[in-house]
């Protein structure tokens, strides 16, 4: 039978649904009073939903190498045309994602959707790919961009060593998790500053490139739908391509629990981001074929820097600055918000408990942050994070298409559910198959990594049948698994679990200590 959640014991004996009241063991004096409730506060406010959004969907890629549209469109007006369409679709999932967000109001995004919607193999499956493989490797690739870009203007005249590239992408790293750990105040401002930084960055390019238009720089647009056939699969994969470059716009779902008045703010705040980036991808692009024609555009390393030494002189070794700090930008929205996924799924017993605590004096889940730290170094320095990616890129969008074919379902399953926000049915209807259809395409397209991207992912049946479905589980398989101490009993206080947990895993001891202290989180119950 599938584990319910375990509620939060405190030392009296007392339980309680939803928060922890009560005494909090603490190593010092500033530990909670009797009546204070440890839990994720509200911070984020319409504009730090809106930094999120923005800030995690611009990273690198519009600022290096836009070129795959343009690749396999064959044309200037059709590659145009495709990042329009893409930001409008985008946008239709972003709004399915508003209404989902609104009428459940739980942090977790995909999963506690999926959870709700289809139940908790699915959703057990979702949050397992992701925390083993697909935010480890993302965040390391986005990681990566960061720290060849940082390092640019000191290795003008040669290449940058890969060693150096991992030793400053390592710190970065530390940086962010080290950020999301202490607050999330401190996170968010961070997020809304380097938002800030992103949209100037935008904006060197897009001024120019007016400037450009208005001069009758319009050469390579005469002609525009002229060019290279794009062949029967290239229309396909550019529109794919189109659609992981707007990827982002669920973040602020993840993090439903911490937004002031969700209702309002999340619909809004989804809305005013995709505007925004829709408009500054489309007019970003038009700026670049003012300068760079769609042979050099193809033929560039990174479009941006191409763009600033033809236009801009000296002031173009500033590119490579604000490219990364759109990845940091990237990097730090990420971890904010997948943490959250982390911490729900503990929440609801298909995690170890221990990423279900929260610090009791920062407020901030710092186990379910953590948790990503060794596994995001272990995939930089050893994983072939490419292949990876592409393995898994399709479960993205099967998972995705999954969750706005759970809102159609909650249409008719729950009609009485309470939805302060509403689509009309055929937005979640051509996004659920545009979904679909681009995990069709992956199939036809690369069976091979595909295939083994669906077999890495079909590891999660077994993984919940053995980790949370099979009750009976011998003396020695525990032991392995220290599940004493992962799942707490309820006789047990949080300092004697906590306690058990590090002393059969006493390497964390000293890992936890460093990042804030091992008794100083508090597990708070599912909603």
């Amino acid at each position: 039978m599938f584990r319910k959640p375990v509620l939060s014991t405190i030392p009296n004996g007392s339980s309680f649904q939803g928060q922890s009241i009560g005494r909090l063991p603490s190593l010092d004096s500033k530990e909670p009073t009797q009546e204070e409730k440890v839990v994720l506060k509200k911070k984020v406010t319409f504009l730090r939903g809106v930094s999120i959004i923005i800030g995690t969907i611009i990273g690198a890629g519009i600022f290096i190498s836009p070129k795959g549209i343009l690749k396999n469109t064959g044309s200037v007006g059709m590659s145009l045309i495709l990042w329009t369409v893409c930001g409008i679709l985008s946008l239709f999932g972003a709004l399915c994602y508003a209404e989902l967000g609104t009428c459940i109001k739980k942090s977790g995004g995909h999963y506690a959707y999926i959870l709700e919607a289809f139940g908790p193999l699915p959703a057990f499956v979702r949050v397992w790919v992701e925390l083993l493989i697909i935010r480890p490797a993302a965040t390391a690739v986005i990681s990566l961009a960061f720290g060849r870009y940082i390092l640019e203007p000191f290795f003008i005249q040669c290449e940058i060593p890969d060693l150096a590239i991992k030793l400053i992408t390592a710190v970065g790293i530390t940086v962010v998790m080290v950020l999301n750990s202490m607050s999330v105040s401190w996170s968010a401002r961070i997020q809304i500053f380097l938002t800030f930084c992103k949209l100037v960055a935008i904006l060197i390019i897009i001024v120019p490139g007016v400037m450009q238009l208005i001069k009758g720089e319009t050469q390579h647009f005469k002609d525009a739908f002229a060019g290279n056939d794009a062949s029967v699969m290239g229309l396909p994969l550019a529109f794919y391509s189109g659609m992981y470059a707007y990827s982002g716009w669920f973040y602020l779902n993840f993090v439903t629990e911490e937004v002031e008045n969700p209702e309002k703010n999340i619909p809004l705040a989804i809305c005013v981001s995709m505007v925004i980036v829709t408009v500054g991808y489309v007019l970003t692009n038009v700026a670049y074929f003012t300068t760079i024609s769609p042979e050099e555009l193809l033929n560039s390393k990174a479009v941006a820097v191409t763009f600033a030494e033809r236009l801009m002189g000296n002031f173009s070794l500033a590119v490579p600055i604000f490219v990364a700090l759109s990845c940091f930008g990237s990097m730090n929205g990420g971890i904010f918000a997948v943490s959250r996924m982390f911490y729900v799924a503990s929440r609801e017993g298909h995690l170890p408990e221990i990423l279900s605590m929260i610090h009791v004096r920062k407020h901030t889940p710092l186990p379910a942050v953590i948790v990503l730290h060794p596994l995001t170094m272990i995939m930089l320095f050893t994983g072939d994070l490419y292949s990876l990616l592409n393995f898994l890129s399709f479960a993205r969008w099967l998972f995705i298409g999954l969750v706005v074919i759970g809102l159609i379902y909650l249409r008719y399953k729950r009609p009485d559910m309470p939805r302060p926000f509403k689509v009309p049915l055929f937005i979640p209807a051509l996004f659920s198959f545009t979904c679909l259809f681009m995990v069709a395409l992956s199939l036809y397209s690369d069976p091979v990594n595909t295939g083994i991207g669906f077999a890495i992912t079909l590891t999660g049946v077994p993984a919940y049948y053995l980790f949370i479905i099979w009750d009976k589980k011998p003396r020695w398989f525990r032991r392995l698994l220290g599940k004493s101490t992962l799942m707490w009993d309820s006789s047990l206080s949080l300092r004697t679990s906590q306690s058990l947990f590090v002393m059969r895993f006493p390497f964390l001891n000293h890992y936890l200590i460093a990042w804030g202290g091992p008794y100083h989180c508090a597990s708070v119950p599912p909603c």
